[in-house]
């Protein structure tokens, strides 16, 4: 049963989220590192594997594997990402914010990350689960929902919760009052 009262702390939440960011600097160069490199050129994309970790300005996106998809232009000597695809494991990580999942697409383009699988969204003491989560970068706002691609996930203190399908979940950390 969902309250009234539960809807509107679940919107504070998201907005907080979304407000608290600061706005994300996409034309900041991309420095990578990862366990092995294929570079495909005729395709114009290169795939990371292996403890791949990505760094943007103030954002970081780790995982598995990522192939990044650039338009073949080259601008100062570098390519022209325009895509980030991850898979395996993914965390981003923000000033203030950590989100959790198992697929990951950096739009660079549209200045959107969209998270898939299991996601988990952790602001301070807040944290939100759900099937999909999306981050307008420019915005901040984030919109978590809860498509049926959901899943396991594990929590910072290691225990693993499965969100039913369908629904997004979370916890608030209320003030202590005197």
């Amino acid at each position: 049963m969902t309250t009234p009262v539960r809807l509107l702390a679940l919107v504070a939440l998201v907005s907080a989220v979304g407000a608290g960011a600061q706005r994300h600097n996409s034309n900041a160069p991309i420095d990578f590192g990862a366990d092995h490199i294929e570079l495909q050129d005729k395709a114009n994309r290169a795939v990371l594997a292996g403890n791949v970790s990505v760094r943007q300005a103030e954002m970081t996106l780790r995982a598995a594997r990522m192939t990044v998809a650039y338009t073949g232009q080259v601008v100062d000597g570098s390519p022209q990402v325009s895509r980030l695809d991850a898979s395996g494991g993914v965390v981003v990580t923000r000033p203030d914010q950590t989100a959790r999942g198992q697929y990951a697409v950096y739009d660079l383009n549209r200045r959107v990350v969209t998270m898939l699988g299991g996601v988990s969204l952790v602001q301070g003491g807040n944290t939100v689960n759900g099937g999909r989560l999306t981050i307008n970068l420019d915005t901040g706002r984030a919109v978590i929902d809860g498509s049926s691609v959901g899943g396991t996930r594990t929590g910072a203190n290691g225990s693993t919760t499965t969100a039913p399908g369908g629904r997004v979940t979370g916890r608030f950390s209320v003030p202590k009052r005197n």
